[in-house]
C-alpha cells in the first residue's frame, strides 16, 4: 500500500469517484466564504441601489456590483477563517470547518481569499467605478486587519467597530450606481451598524461556553445578560432613529414610513422582553436565538420597504 494510503482516511479517499472529490473541494471553498453571511449582505445591497437609482438600474450594473460585492465579502470571510483556524477548532460550533478538518490547507486559504480580494476590487474598478471599488477594499481590510486580528479577542467590544465591515454593501451600492456617497446612505449605513449588535450578541448569549473556552471576549461572555440586553435595547433604540431620519432624507414614502415603524416597534419589544427575563433571571426561557432570527426578519422588511417603496405613486 502506498504512504498516502496509509489511513483508512487516506485509503477512501483514494477509492471516490473524481467527481466526488472534485465536488467535496469545491464544496469545502465555497464554505471558506461564508455564503450565509453574503446573503444577508446582498439584501441590502439592491434595495440600496434601487433607491439610489429611484428605480430598477440596469441589470448588468446590479448583476456586476452583486459580484464583486460577494467576492469581496468572501475574500474577507476567508482571510477570518484562516487567522481564526485556532479558536475554530476549540469552538463547538466552528470545529467542521474546512481549515480546521484538514480539507484546505492554511496557505490554499490564504491564496483563495487573496485571490477573492484582488478580483473584488479589480471587478469593481472595471465594472462599476473606482468608487465602489475603494469602498470593496476598505470594507475587507476593516474585517479581516479591524475586526479579525485588532478587536475580535481583545475587546468585548469588538463587534460593534468590527460590524461596521458589514455596513460597507450599501455605500458600495449607493456608490455603484451614482458614483458617490450622500447622507441616504450614510444613515442605511447606520441602521446596520446599530442593528449589528441586538443581532449578534443573542448568538453569543448561545454558544456563551464557545466563546469562553477560546478566549474570545465577546460581551455575553464577560457582562450580565442583563447588562448585554440593556445595550441591546439601547443599539435598537439608535438603529430604529436612523430608519426614522431616513424619511425626510431619502423622501421616503408611506409604504416605508409604516414598515420602519411598525418593523422598529416589534423588534425594540423583542429585546425589551429578553430584558424583562434577563432582569428575573429567565432568559433561557425566552431563548435568546428568539431575537437573533428576529433582527434577520427585521433587517429584511426594512430593505424590502426600501425597494418597494420608489415604485408606489406616493
Amino acid at each position: 500500500m502506498s504512504a498516502d494510503l496509509s489511513t483508512p482516511d487516506a485509503a477512501l479517499e483514494g477509492r471516490r469517484p473524481h467527481g466526488t472529490r472534485v465536488r467535496d473541494r469545491v464544496r469545502a471553498y465555497l464554505a471558506l466564504t461564508k455564503p450565509r453571511v453574503i446573503e444577508l449582505l446582498l439584501i441590502t445591497t439592491v434595495p440600496t441601489m434601487i433607491l439610489a437609482h429611484g428605480g430598477f438600474p440596469s441589470w448588468w450594473l446590479i448583476i456586476a456590483t452583486l459580484v464583486g460585492g460577494s467576492a469581496a465579502a468572501g475574500s474577507a470571510n476567508t482571510l477570518n477563517m484562516v487567522y481564526d483556524r485556532d479558536i475554530d477548532a476549540v469552538m463547538n460550533r466552528t470545529r467542521n470547518r474546512p481549515l480546521v478538518t484538514g480539507e484546505i490547507t492554511p496557505r490554499a486559504g490564504l491564496l483563495f481569499g487573496l485571490t477573492l480580494g484582488a478580483f473584488s476590487v479589480a471587478w469593481l474598478w472595471l465594472t462599476v467605478n473606482w468608487v465602489a471599488a475603494a469602498l470593496a477594499l476598505a470594507a475587507n481590510l476593516m474585517y479581516t486587519i479591524g475586526y479579525t486580528m485588532l478587536l475580535k479577542r481583545h475587546t468585548s467590544q469588538n463587534i460593534v467597530w468590527g460590524g461596521a465591515a458589514g455596513c460597507m454593501p450599501v455605500l458600495i451600492g449607493w456608490a455603484a450606481v451614482t458614483g458617490s456617497l450622500a447622507w441616504a446612505p450614510v444613515l442605511l449605513f447606520g441602521i446596520i451598524f446599530f442593528w449589528t449588535p441586538p443581532h449578534y450578541w443573542p448568538l453569543s448569549m448561545k454558544f456563551r461556553k464557545d466563546y469562553a473556552d477560546a478566549g474570545v471576549p465577546m460581551l455575553p461572555v464577560v457582562a450580565a445578560d442583563a447588562r448585554v440586553a440593556r445595550q441591546m435595547i439601547a443599539y435598537c433604540a439608535a438603529m430604529v432613529l436612523c430608519s426614522l431620519a431616513l424619511i425626510p432624507v431619502a423622501g421616503m414614502g408611506w409604504f416605508y414610513t409604516a414598515a420602519a415603524v411598525a418593523s422598529g416597534a416589534w423588534f425594540a419589544g423583542s429585546c425589551v422582553a429578553l430584558y424583562r427575563r434577563a432582569v428575573t433571571g429567565t432568559t433561557r426561557k425566552l431563548g435568546a436565538m428568539k431575537v437573533f432570527h428576529a433582527s434577520i426578519t427585521y433587517l429584511t422588511l426594512v430593505f424590502v420597504a426600501i425597494s418597494i417603496d420608489p415604485f408606489l405613486p406616493f
